[in-house]
């Protein structure tokens, strides 16, 4: 019997919901709460700056909240601490600045790389572009200005491996601290149309009383976040437009080393090699209009990725499953996350290119796995091509749902 040769041609998982379409609901509110009403956006001409705030100097129109309540370990009682958050917009990004009061030497803040300031007070932006009640964008800083953001997906919690470019600083001043926000509107997605609501939810985290706070108030008694977000309009004639990213890479090598021969024999005696090596790819982000982006990738080079923790195999009887940590395929992972693991990324060796929708979502893989051809002359790389369509049964549990899997699978045996 030869050796058995697999060729995979298509692996397909779909995730399907119901035909029936469900009328959307409004958002529920908060327990005792009336209705949130809409908040406006003044538009500026002038850019706001972070000094402005410090001195108290004098700036255009802008949105202010003071009303922070606390979500734990007060559900709902106003907050200890004073904090103002100014609101505004320009043709190219939202702004948001946080003045918040605290005692002199009681803030917890460092420098640290960025998404490494768990351990610190700071300030977020919880930003429901689409105003589907489903995911948002998440920004973060601490007092010191470092960054974190995220993805934030009712009934999935927050991704990090979201990764985009947007501005801020923080200062410390003897009355707690200042904290400013640029975000572009190139680095968002949302629909178009002339004029913007979004979901806006403000917060503060106070970590030495386990103090966190937002605007509007975001209870525990209610399912979910998103749809306690409050109502923001006012944000006209924006778009994130065409935005093209375009990361290439190169290498070459050069080899000159010792070939012995084994077993040594004095008809081939040892001599030295010359081996040339070059590899070149390209990773590429198309946004093409508004909500439309595509993420392409060309014989990618992982080897700057981070290296996977050990893992005990003793007496185990079960399959080790390392973490997906290639950007490639952390890049919107959020949509192919299911109650059960229908696709797991890190089985794809190797891959040729590949390519993934924000719409259609689909991806399409070449895994190239290192075989002998002289032992496998017929042997061909398998394609991987999950696929995923979701409608939600209402605007918080998007991801339930009837569930249908293929795997169309072809095995032959070489004689």
């Amino acid at each position: 019997m030869g050796p058995l040769i697999r060729t995979t041609l298509l692996g397909i998982a779909l995730v399907l919901t119901s035909p029936t379409r469900v009328p959307a609901q409004a958002p529920p509110t908060a327990p005792g709460a009336a209705k949130i009403p809409l908040s406006g956006i003044p538009r500026v001409h002038r850019a706001p700056k972070l000094e402005d705030f410090l001195g108290n100097q004098p700036r255009e129109a802008e949105l202010t909240v003071t009303d922070f309540r606390q979500n734990s370990p007060g559900d709902g009682t106003p907050a200890t601490e004073p904090t103002t958050a100014y609101l505004s917009y320009d043709g190219k990004n939202l702004y948001v600045v946080f003045v918040c009061q605290d005692q002199s030497g009681a803030v917890r803040a460092h420098l640290s790389r960025r998404e490494g300031s768990d351990q610190d007070d700071g300030v977020g932006v919880l930003l429901d572009t689409f105003r589907d009640f489903h995911r948002a964008y998440y920004f973060f800083s601490n007092p010191l200005g470092v960054q974190t953001d995220a993805i934030y997906t009712e009934g999935q919690g927050y991704d990090f491996s979201f990764d985009t470019l947007w501005g801020n600083s923080g200062r410390m001043t003897k009355n707690g601290y200042v904290v400013f926000f640029a975000i572009p509107f190139k680095s968002l997605r949302f629909s178009h149309g002339p004029e913007q609501t979004w979901g806006v939810a403000l917060y503060r985290t106070i970590l030495r009383k386990s103090e966190y706070d937002y605007w509007p108030y975001l209870t525990q008694r209610v399912e979910g976040l998103t749809q306690q977000f409050a109502p923001v309009g006012g944000i006209e004639n924006v778009s994130p437009g065409r935005n093209i990213q375009l990361i290439p890479y190169g290498l070459l090598a050069g080899d000159h080393f010792l070939n012995q021969p084994n077993p040594p024999s004095p008809a081939t005696p040892p001599t030295f090699l010359d081996k040339f090596e070059h590899r070149a790819g390209l990773d590429a982000k198309f946004v093409v209009k508004d909500s439309l982006s595509f993420d392409v990738t060309l014989n990618p080079d992982f080897s700057q990725v981070e290296s996977d923790d050990p893992q005990v195999t003793v007496n185990q009887r079960f399959e080790v499953v390392f973490p997906e940590k290639r950007p490639f395929f952390l890049e919107n992972n959020g949509y192919f996350s299911t109650p059960e693991n229908l696709f797991f990324s890190r089985r794809i060796v190797d891959p040729e290119f590949g390519g993934v929708g924000e719409i259609a979502m689909g991806i399409e893989l070449h895994d190239v796995d290192v075989v002998d051809a002289a032992l496998m002359p017929d042997f061909s790389p398998p394609g991987y091509g999950p696929v995923r369509v979701r409608q939600g049964l209402d605007p918080i549990d998007e991801q339930y749902g009837p569930t249908v899997n293929a795997q169309i699978q072809r095995v032959r045996e070489g004689a």
